[in-house]
């Protein structure tokens, strides 16, 4: 595989040497998913324009964007007086009246670059590639911000095809020193409709997922109530009934009383005279 300097230079080939010099897509080796559904990464115009070599600190690059059925081709980002538009993002309706600014940066000399040896390096792999990319639509909150300042660069519009160019701004005077032609469309994403989503296996249907889930979690639920059963069972077995009548044996037991009392007992009063002593009664009766 060639070093990763290689690839980014036959990637910028088409920006830096190519027939007509337009904003470029970032190379897959450094942005893989792009563009995404709401930004898009694009090449910077590194060492192209060569003749500002020796004024690099007094020179910035602004990225112009606009949708493209907003405008004709061949739209201007410049006045009569030669000074850049300062369109924002909600004076063109993000890009469909005409072209605004999204991103400003200075222009970096190519001897000032970091090398891109250490891109592999987690902790200096932001550094290299915010050198050497720009992300349009990066800034989600600048909308929503009363206190942003700077460039607004918020997200682009899904399944929207836009155009990109970069113009060279002298800061000393506040005019266009160069610009690129716009770039070719570029596409934003589309989201996947739910009814699209390949659902592997079988490329089920959303509403077959459902029912799908629903089905392998009955076991649980019918092993859950086969379970429940048990323990109600369980607890009517030897619940509430058992306690009941064993109170109820209890309450009907005579309540022995106190020595001392002159009542007699339930014994003695069901008890009968002695035999002999009924005889002797008898007798006295036929007297």
């Amino acid at each position: 595989m060639p070093p990763l300097w290689a690839l980014l230079a036959l990637g910028c080939l088409g920006l830096c040497w190519g027939v007509s010099l337009q904003p470029q897509l970032a190379s897959v080796t450094f942005a893989t998913n792009n563009p995404t559904l709401s930004t898009v990464a694009l090449e910077k115009p590194l060492c192209v324009f060569d003749s500002t070599e020796a004024l690099y600190g007094s020179y910035e690059i602004y990225l112009y964007a606009l949708v493209d059925s907003g405008s004709p081709r061949n739209a201007s980002v410049r006045d009569s007086a030669n000074t850049p538009l300062s369109a924002t993002f909600q004076q063109t309706g993000g890009g469909s009246t005409g072209p605004y600014k999204a991103v400003a940066f200075d222009l970096t000399p190519c001897s000032d670059l970091p090398s891109l040896d250490a891109v592999g390096d987690v902790s200096q792999a932001s550094e290299i590639l915010d050198a050497y990319l720009v992300r349009v639509g990066a800034n989600g909150t600048c909308l929503s911000d009363p206190n942003f300042q700077g460039v607004c660069n918020p997200p682009l519009s899904a399944a929207t095809e836009y155009r990109f160019k970069y113009v060279l701004v002298n800061m000393s005077t506040g005019l266009v020193q160069d610009e690129t032609l716009w770039s070719n469309p570029i596409r934003t994403r589309q989201s996947t409709p739910y009814a699209a989503i390949d659902t592997w296996p079988g490329r089920r249907s959303g509403g077959m997922i459902v029912i799908t889930s629903i089905l392998g979690s009955l076991p649980f639920f019918l092993l859950l109530g086969v379970a429940g059963a048990v323990i109600l069972s369980l607890m009517d077995v030897g619940g509430p009934d058992a306690e009941t009548t064993h109170d109820s044996q209890i309450t009907q037991e005579a309540v022995p009383h106190s020595l001392g009392t002159s009542e007699p007992s339930y014994g003695a009063v069901n008890r009968g005279l002695p035999l002999d002593r009924a005889e002797a009664y008898g007798s006295k009766l036929q007297d």
